[in-house]
């Protein structure tokens, strides 16, 4: 692993055990994560996009150790954390930080800001407790809120500052690297422009690392270096964020890149887009071969037979596509 590589993930899974009944004798799996693998370096970001449902969330939890693996390693400065316990997992609680998508149901409704944002100091123990009101006061100050915030509920703020609230929990342990999990999803966009630059912001303040999952691929671009796009739980392409804005090699990304809005509408007219057809298929039955074989108008017989692995098809340009 390079020294300059923060986070290696390596052939991770995890499938989700369903029963169709008491009585059933075999047991079905869910593969919400199916083998996927990607680094990212110290002070990056790396975007990871693609439609609901396609194993997103599931990998970032995975990576933090919220599920546990059913197989494959997560590698974070060096050191295996995908198989240890509770207690060998405790540093690393302190390095690694996520924010939630949902800003309101991630915060206890029974806590004080104070109190949400000083557990994490009370639980690692980063501080004595006379210096807790200051240390939360300066994290309120750093994330745009204001002193007097401390002393309320959650449910006596907007959408915007709830994940302000959120984003300074995390930052409370002086983690390396935060997992945002949709951050911006669930506000309004004026909203999601000014916590997109606060996270931006204190990036290069603080020197972190960010893995961004978001369904808004102009504002990924934005904020990330490089992407990753997922579909049913398989990373199909992985390159550069302009390198994929400019040259799309999945026939998914492609059409994911076609329905990003235009705001001038002669451009917007002349643009052809890219329609999917079909529903996307049970995670617990995929098809053989391609997962996108179903969806993709380019498919061919080698593509219902045969799973393309993530290749390089040049410049560190990754993708998974038999066409390639």
């Amino acid at each position: 692993m390079n020294n300059d590589t923060i986070l290696e993930v390596r052939n991770i899974k995890k499938y989700f055990p369903v029963r169709s009944s008491i009585f059933a004798r075999e047991t079905l799996f869910v593969k919400a994560v199916d083998d996927i693998s990607f680094t990212i370096k110290r002070g990056e970001t790396l975007g990871l996009v693609g439609e609901s449902g396609c194993g997103k969330s599931t990998a970032a939890r995975t990576i933090i150790r919220l599920y546990d693996l059913t197989a494959g390693e997560v590698v974070f400065d060096g050191k295996s954390i995908g198989h240890l316990r509770e207690g060998g997992l405790k540093p690393y609680r302190k390095r690694i930080q996520m924010v939630f998508q949902d800003p309101y149901a991630s915060l206890n409704c029974r806590m004080t800001v104070s109190d949400i944002i000083g557990e994490p100091l009370r639980v690692h123990d980063i501080c004595p407790p006379r210096e807790r009101r200051d240390v939360i006061n300066s994290l309120l100050n750093k994330v745009g809120l204001k002193q007097e915030h401390s002393s309320r509920y959650p449910h006596e703020f907007s959408g915007g500052q709830r994940q302000r609230i959120g984003i300074a929990r995390a930052l409370a342990v002086n983690p390396e690297f935060i997992i945002c999990d949709e951050p911006i999803s669930a506000l309004d966009v004026s909203i999601q422009a000014q916590i997109v630059n606060m996270l931006q912001d204190l990036q290069e303040e603080s020197g972190l690392t960010y893995l961004f999952i978001a369904h808004d691929l102009s504002m990924v671009k934005h904020i990330s270096k490089r992407m990753g796009v997922m579909y049913l739980g398989k990373l199909v392409e992985l390159a550069g964020s302009e390198e994929i804005y400019k040259h799309p090699a999945h026939p998914y990304t492609r059409a994911l890149l076609s329905v990003i809005p235009i705001p001038d509408p002669r451009i917007s007219a002349q643009k052809e887009g890219v329609l999917l057809e079909g529903e996307i298929p049970s995670p617990m039955n995929p098809p053989s071969g391609c997962h996108f074989v179903t969806r993709c108008t380019y498919a061919m017989k080698e593509c219902k037979e045969i799973e393309p692995d993530l290749k390089d098809i040049g410049n560190g340009h990754m993708a998974a596509c038999h066409l390639l």
